[in-house]
Formats: C-alpha cells, sequence, structure tokens
C-alpha cells in the first residue's frame, strides 16, 4: 500500500458511500484517512491481515496508543465510527462472521472515573475476613467468593438455585443473566471446594442455593450489599466497596493477567467483546502492557 492507495476492497467501500450512501465528498476523505491510519498501525502489528479479519484486542491497542499520543476523544470517537462502519459492511458483505466493534464506546462521557477495583492484596484481605466457623458465616463467605471469584452481578447471584450448581462440571448456570441470556461459569476450585461445602451443610437439592437466617426464603439484593458492607470493614479496606466492585475487580484482575477479552466478555455475560474492553481503562499505566499480552497470546495461536 502506497500514497493514498487502500485495499482494493476498501475501495470499493468508499466507492459505495459516494455512490449508494450519498456521504458528501468531504466525509469520504475523512473516512479514507481513519481507514489509511489504521491500516499503517495494524500492518506493523498483524502484517497481512485485513482489517475486517482483526479482533477487538486489536483494535484496542491502537486506541490505546492514539491515547498515549494526546488523541482527543471526540476524534477517537469519530475514527471508532469509520471503522464500526466498514466492520459492518465487511460482515453484511460476508467476509467476516462478526463486527467486532459493534456496541462498542469510549465511555468517557459516562464515566469520568474509573470503577474502583480491589488490589490482589485487598481482596486476599476481604476473603480471609470472613469466616466460616458458623452456618451464617459459611454463608456470608460463600457469598463475597461468588461474586469475586465468579464475576456475577448480584441479581444473578441472589436469582441461583441449588440445582444451577452442576456437580459434574463444576460449573454454575445463570439463567436470568442481563438480557434473559443465560452462561456458563466455571467456578474456581478453591471456591467449589467451599461451594461443595456449604451445599452438604444446606442439605436439599432444589431451592434458592443463598437464603435469609430468618425465613429460609432467597436472600435479597439488599442482604448481599450489607454482607460486602461487613466483610469489607472487617478487612479494614477503605473507600466504597459494593457487590458490583467485586464483579469489575474479577474482569480487571483476570485482565491484568492477559486473558483473552472474548473469555472475560462470555465469564461477565457480555452481549459482546466491546462492552469489556472498558476494563482497559481500570489499569492505569498498564493498558498498553494488558494489551500487549493479549495480542503475543492471540499470535501464538494462530
Amino acid at each position: 500500500m502506497t500514497g493514498r492507495e487502500l485495499d482494493p476492497w476498501i475501495e470499493g467501500y468508499l466507492s459505495y458511500l459516494g455512490d449508494m450512501r450519498r456521504l458528501t465528498p468531504r466525509t469520504i476523505v475523512d473516512v479514507r484517512c481513519t481507514l489509511k491510519k489504521v491500516s499503517e498501525f495494524m500492518e506493523q502489528q498483524r502484517p497481512k491481515t485485513p482489517l475486517w479479519r482483526l479482533t477487538l484486542d486489536d483494535y484496542l491497542a491502537w486506541l490505546s496508543q492514539e491515547r498515549d499520543g494526546g488523541r482527543p476523544d471526540n476524534v477517537l470517537a469519530k475514527q471508532v465510527s469509520h471503522l464500526r462502519g466498514l466492520l459492518d459492511y465487511a460482515w453484511r458483505s460476508g467476509r467476516s462472521d462478526r463486527n467486532v466493534l459493534d456496541g462498542f464506546s469510549l465511555h468517557d462521557r459516562v464515566r469520568k472515573t474509573p470503577p474502583r477495583v480491589l488490589t490482589l492484596e485487598e481482596a486476599a484481605r476481604l476473603v480471609k475476613a470472613c469466616a466460616s466457623r458458623s452456618p451464617a458465616q459459611r454463608r456470608s463467605r460463600l457469598v463475597v467468593l461468588l461474586l469475586y471469584g465468579c464475576g456475577l452481578r448480584t441479581s444473578e447471584l441472589c436469582d441461583l438455585d441449588v440445582q444451577d450448581v452442576d456437580l459434574e462440571t463444576q460449573e454454575l448456570l445463570v439463567r436470568k443473566g442481563k438480557g434473559n441470556r443465560q452462561r456458563t461459569i466455571p467456578v474456581p476450585t478453591a471456591v467449589w471446594t467451599e461451594l461443595l461445602a456449604y451445599l452438604a451443610a444446606r442439605g436439599g437439592k432444589r431451592g434458592p442455593l443463598l437464603r435469609t437466617r430468618a425465613r429460609r426464603t432467597r436472600i435479597s439484593v439488599n442482604e448481599v450489599g450489607q454482607i460486602v458492607k461487613s466483610a469489607v470493614n472487617r478487612a479494614g479496606i477503605e473507600g466504597k466497596v459494593t457487590p458490583r466492585t467485586l464483579r469489575h475487580t474479577f474482569a480487571t484482575h483476570l485482565m491484568d493477567r492477559g486473558v483473552d477479552v472474548a473469555v472475560i466478555a462470555s465469564l461477565m455475560g457480555h452481549r459482546t467483546p466491546a462492552e469489556t474492553g472498558v476494563y482497559l481503562h481500570v489499569l492505569p499505566g498498564r493498558a498498553n502492557e494488558a494489551v500487549s499480552r493479549l495480542q503475543d497470546n492471540g499470535e501464538d495461536d494462530q
């Protein structure tokens, strides 16, 4: 690719924007500039890989570089829109099986500060602060472990039934996820051991997994919040920590270890991996490193 020349198929897309979409010549020039700039970046990162074959991680790497270079967010938002249009056209034309930027947004205008995330040391202190001597303590400890160890939403945790625990596969079935989407979540071995002990003490094969102590009815969202708040106080962790904080922490710690964004998206119950990309923003100073590890892992699989 030299000068203003692009992939012939992309040139066809630009012609489509003018002939069929009736976009102005100025807009088409802007789209061309974006696609050329991104193509040149990707040629260094993923040689000979068409834009419509790239992953969300590849685009996050480009965004990270642009931000580090001081590119304004309003400019990046416009460029992401240009890319999204091309990828949607490629998907509708059968050149790719999905648009990895579908639903992606920078979120900066909605969330001006990163969500609170526990450090590894704080997470360990929180779990240690949850005793397991009595049935009530074991239930509270399991609440914290499932929120942090499985990344559950509070409502998903409350809706779990005993029969949603798959003893053969060591997984949890989330029947009522966001958007009525079901998913299965593998349970870490340490959490699984405590879950089995809790089930043995609880007894019964049906009904709510987590019940109130008095009426033996399904635990509420408010009670889960109180359980987490009490554990945080015992652990001496400063700042506001909610059940949602533990879910953020689950995703961020996985991403910080280089786990693929698509895998985390599946575990979190996100509609697309694009929703999960926002967790890179809670890794100040480490976003480039995290994306590089994700890229390296992806290249090893090719």
